[in-house]
């Protein structure tokens, strides 16, 4: 059994082995209007087919069609036309950098991935790395896989529970590599659609740059140490490492010198009206690092005013006393560059306040029901008025 362990742990860290550069896989044949054969697919997608009635009645699901349109269109531009008519996308109002792609075509993308690309090309990588998974059917494989690895322990353990012992680790492993392999195999056709797309594919890797820089910046605000930038996927990893990831993405891109318009003007019109809500949500997550960092990020071509407020509700919201005067000050700013939203003057008012500054923070909250005499919080914030 120790032979059987030390080989497992061997293959493990083959497996971890970071990716280098790999040429660009062709695009697969386009076969329209696909109907899934055999049994397992049809049940899967049977399966999907009800995960996806239920989530066109879900309430996180945003139904604003200039969003889902442009967003659509993003994946159009991506794949081509042909490829983008068998998706169905679903906006989840998620305030995290995640989609996912089911069997039958339904694509989810979640609102903190809006928040965190940058220009319709990154948007670009996301999406193709989704419909890659569809196209080259990974939800089947990693099922049939799975169910072959169940059978050999099965029938191993009926024969021998000492050898069954041992080979459990290595075949569970197994199992994690191969989704690490699709994984790296969505990556690459992936960006095989970015390159023959009007965008950059070099835009592939810069999300995932960032990304480990957002949770290491999360880590250092909860004063752990971060792992971000590991090369070793661990044997139960289920993807590549984010620096695995951004190194061959990178290394691929450069070899098919692809320059392209990352659209990051149109993104940013597109975006607009919602980023005020994805920044509130980010917020909530109670993530002053990671959160610190975004919004560093998107101010790289300047403070506008709803970021300002985002830092300023972020500084607040931690309550230190160096924060609170650091929001007061945000507050300001932020009103002082035409932001229109009265909450600003509360949150200013209530900052102040915490601040010992009575004065100025009751003349902040009696603006702020000046411009709102609805306010749900009226009475409440008359009452710190009054005191």
């Amino acid at each position: 059994m120790i032979r059987w362990l030390r080989l497992a742990g061997l293959l493990a860290a083959m497996m971890a082995t970071p990716s280098i550069a790999a040429p660009l896989p062709p695009l697969p044949t386009f076969t329209p209007a696909y109907e899934p054969t055999g049994v397992d697919e049809r049940g899967m997608w049977m399966e999907a087919d009800e995960a996806e009635r239920q989530m066109r009645d879900s309430a996180l699901v945003m139904r604003d069609p200039a969003l889902n349109a442009y967003v659509r269109s993003v994946l159009c531009r991506t794949v081509g036309d042909d490829r983008c008519r068998s998706v169905r996308i679903y906006i989840q109002h998620l305030p995290y950098f995640n989609a996912t792609m089911y069997p039958n075509g339904m694509m989810t993308v979640w609102s903190g991935l809006l928040l965190r690309v940058r220009d319709e090309a990154e948007l670009a990588a996301v999406l193709g790395h989704e419909f890659a998974h569809f196209e080259k059917r990974h939800t089947l494989d990693g099922f049939k896989r799975a169910r072959g690895a169940g059978d050999l322990l099965m029938w191993t353990s009926m024969v021998s529970p000492t050898v069954y012992s041992a080979m459990a680790v290595s075949t569970i492993g197994s199992l994690f590599a191969f989704s690490r392999a699709q994984e790296q195999e969505a990556d690459l056709l992936g960006l095989a659609y970015l390159t023959a797309s009007p965008y950059p594919a070099a835009s592939a890797a810069n999300i995932w740059d960032r990304i480990m820089a957002e949770e290491d910046a999360t880590a250092a605000g909860r004063k752990r140490k971060s792992t971000a930038r590991r090369y070793s996927a661990g044997f139960f990893a289920s993807h590549p490492t984010d620096v695995v990831r951004a190194t061959y993405l990178r290394e691929t891109a450069l070899k098919t010198n692809d320059p392209g318009d990352p659209a990051a003007v149109a993104f940013r019109t597109a975006l607009a009206p919602w980023m005020p809500t994805f920044l509130a949500d980010q917020i909530k997550l109670n993530d002053f690092g990671g959160s610190d960092y975004l919004l560093g990020q998107l101010a790289t071509d300047g403070w506008t005013p709803d970021l300002l407020y985002a830092r300023a509700e972020l500084y607040r919201l931690r309550g230190n006393p160096r924060d609170l005067m650091s929001a007061a000050q945000l507050y300001r700013e932020a009103i002082d560059k035409g932001l229109a939203d009265p909450e600003a003057e509360r949150g200013m008012g209530l900052a102040l306040l915490r601040s010992q500054q009575p004065e100025p923070g009751k003349a902040a909250l009696r603006r702020y029901l000046e411009r709102k005499p609805g306010a749900q919080d009226a009475t409440m914030i008359a009452t710190l008025i009054a005191q």
